[in-house]
């Protein structure tokens, strides 16, 4: 019988880590979004290290992401690209990306997953955000 308590690992158990990446921008504004995505992802699941990086433009690239991730004891890495639909970033950039910063770090499992796509809770989140903005009577 394990002694263990509820959600605390086991001694030498791995760390799984999430790592997610979106495009990168200019605007300090959103790439500052990934980051309150990434403090949510935290809160909801306190288990997983969770850090982000952007494709470009914008730093810390996956490199680094991968790294921080590593740094805070991940054995298994999960690169989310924070995107919509399954595109060229999605399907090549990324992982590209990704498998270059893995053979940085041996013994490390670092795997992408399919963007956000469609999924049934998106619709809800469409509808939310169209209802908070419309108005009686017409359009803004």
């Amino acid at each position: 019988m394990s002694s263990q308590v509820p959600g605390e690992r086991a001694a030498g158990e791995a760390k799984a880590a999430i790592l997610l990446v979106d495009h990168g921008s200019r605007r300090a504004e959103a790439n500052d979004q990934l980051e309150a995505i990434a403090r949510l992802l935290r809160a909801r699941d306190p288990e997983r290290v969770v850090h982000v990086a952007h494709m470009e433009i914008a730093p810390p690239d996956i490199a680094a992401g991968i790294a921080a991730c590593v740094a805070d004891g991940a054995r298994e890495v999960v690169v989310h690209p924070y995107l919509l639909a399954p595109g060229r970033h999605s399907q090549e950039d990324i992982p590209a990306q990704a498998a270059a910063a893995a053979e940085r770090h041996p013994g490390v499992r670092v795997r992408v997953s399919p963007p956000l796509g469609i999924h049934e809770k998106l619709i809800d989140v469409v509808l939310e955000r169209v209802n908070e903005t419309a108005l009686p009577g017409g359009v803004r």
